[in-house]
């Protein structure tokens, strides 16, 4: 559950990085990736967000020992939010984690306002997703500041407050590099167990 939905509470943005390519064809998902292999993730305050059922089925994964968090659950292997340590308070929720599709996610948190790192899109970059976008920049770091600030980082969904360990279980994949050939942007294997 978020609380506090509103185009101006969140940063909206689709990634097109190989990292979330990786990740959604890890946990068989790459259903969820758009044409050119983006991700449309929403981003929260930890605050913000809040698990009501489900906790046993939530678990961890990096694909290197020090990239992002990358939550899902273990029935369904949907992803439920990805993030950094908790000294950077944000959480990216990719959109079909929300009740309604696509349109309800617009009228709730507004449209994405930009895209992030095309050059690792599948086939031809989406129009704005290359190159060095300061606004889009400028924005996600004002949120996080602004969290950090107004309190937004605690209690977070993913980490413990006293030690900043990790909630649920957390794996780091060893063979990363097996999913490299799956993404972007001219993919060379098809999806399989990895």
């Amino acid at each position: 559950m978020v609380t506090n939905a509103a185009p101006t509470a969140v940063n909206r943005v689709v990634c097109y990085c190989d990292d979330c390519q990786a990740f959604m064809h890890r946990i068989g998902r790459a259903d969820l990736l758009d044409v050119h292999g983006g991700t449309d993730i929403v981003q929260v305050a930890p605050a913000s967000l809040s698990f009501v059922q489900g906790h046993e089925k939530i678990a961890g994964l990096r694909l290197t020992p020090k990239g992002l968090y990358r939550w899902h659950t273990t029935c369904c292997n949907s992803p439920v939010g990805n993030s950094l340590t908790p000294a950077v308070p944000f959480v990216g929720i990719a959109v079909q984690a929300f009740e309604g599709g696509t349109a309800r996610v617009d009228a709730v948190f507004g449209k994405p306002t930009g895209a992030i790192l095309g050059k690792y899109a599948i086939g031809e970059a989406p129009k704005g997703s290359t190159g060095f976008n300061l606004p889009l920049i400028l924005r996600a770091i004002g949120k996080v500041l602004g969290w950090r600030l107004r309190g937004k980082a605690w209690p977070h969904p993913f980490f413990k407050r006293e030690t900043n360990e990790p909630v649920y279980p957390l794996r780091v994949l060893s063979q990363r590099e097996a999913l490299r050939p799956l993404c972007g942007p001219r993919p060379t294997a098809s999806a399989g167990p990895v």
